[in-house]
């Protein structure tokens, strides 16, 4: 082969490879990059923290085109808060009286609003002989599922009206299971701990005559021993057609890994108080937030990702 033909081939080879080289690179340019995933921890399907977390989950994977979220049904408050911190899950509600009162021991999680308060609720059947929490010594009485925020407010009331130990016949039953015994007669009556109003008792009182139970009298004896998170609120006769009735509440928290990305902490910020109406059209409690009331989160601190958005719209 003459110089002049090797030289060409040469040259026909390191263009050969340039080629391979340059469509490699752009075909890593090109390939997707893999989207962020951002699970929410919720609750009972038939519960407030599922609908508001289906709605939620809809709205970041329409306007966040690099993640995929989705829900996580789950036993509600304490296991969200365990999924979040643990790395389980990246965002979660909770109750706040299920928080540690110092975040010293709970450094993976920040809050990225307060979004609404939960009110506990003691349902039992409209002739029963369950009027009052007194009534509940010796009976059968569903506290909630473990791992939920309800089976930890409901231990606390039980504990401060004296009914602690085995005055009570407790059971374990989410709200679903809860409903299900009520109307089988294997309760007598069942907490819950939700926003107005709670699906699954909304239908319960459609199909059969129920009673919620006041529970006025216990929020000061619960700020007294547990802190000032508990206040009273109103369950108006509108919301199950049953007697308007007052009772213990806390707040609600939207809850995030203390490790993700402030830009991405931040728009899922704004969506949240942007969208507050479709929200609200998933379920009424969510209408309630507002950026003022959605810093106030102690002890928790906000996410500087969150931070940074309410901080630039100046609630």
């Amino acid at each position: 082969m003459s110089r002049t033909s090797s030289r060409r081939a040469g040259l026909a080879t390191l263009s050969t490879v340039l080629l391979i080289a340059n469509l490699a690179i752009a075909s890593c340019r090109d390939a997707p990059t893999e989207p962020t995933s951002i699970r929410i921890a919720t609750g009972s399907p038939t519960a407030v923290y599922y609908a508001f977390g289906q709605s939620l989950a809809a709205i970041l994977n329409r306007e966040l085109p690099d993640v995929r979220a989705s829900v996580v049904i789950t036993a509600a408050s304490a296991e969200n808060v365990q999924l979040v911190g643990s790395g389980g899950a990246e965002l979660g509600f909770t109750q706040a009286d299920v928080l540690p009162t110092s975040t010293a021991g709970s450094p993976t999680v920040d809050a990225v609003a307060r979004v609404y308060d939960d009110q506990l609720h003691l349902v039992t059947t409209s002739g029963g002989p369950v009027r009052t929490v007194a009534d509940l010594r010796g009976r059968r009485v569903s506290v909630g599922a473990a791992g939920s925020g309800t089976e930890i407010t409901a231990t606390r009331l039980l504990e401060v009206a004296r009914l602690g130990g085995d005055e009570v016949r407790r059971e374990r039953l989410g709200l679903d299971d809860s409903v299900a015994a009520l109307r089988s007669g294997r309760i007598d009556a069942f907490f819950f701990s939700g926003g107005l109003p709670v699906r699954g008792i909304e239908e319960l009182a459609d199909a059969s005559a129920i009673r919620i139970v006041d529970l006025s009298e216990w929020t000061e004896p619960l700020r007294s021993r547990y802190g000032q998170v508990y206040v009273s609120r109103d369950i108006p006769r509108s919301v199950y057609g049953v007697d308007a009735v007052t009772t213990v509440a806390d707040p609600n928290y939207l809850i995030v890994r203390a490790d993700l990305p402030e830009p991405l902490v931040r728009e899922v910020t704004r969506l949240l108080m942007d969208r507050r109406a479709e929200l609200a059209a998933a379920h009424p409690a969510a209408g309630r937030m507002s950026p003022r009331s959605a810093i106030v989160t102690a002890p928790l601190s906000l996410h500087p990702g969150a931070a940074s958005w309410y901080r630039a719209t100046k609630p």
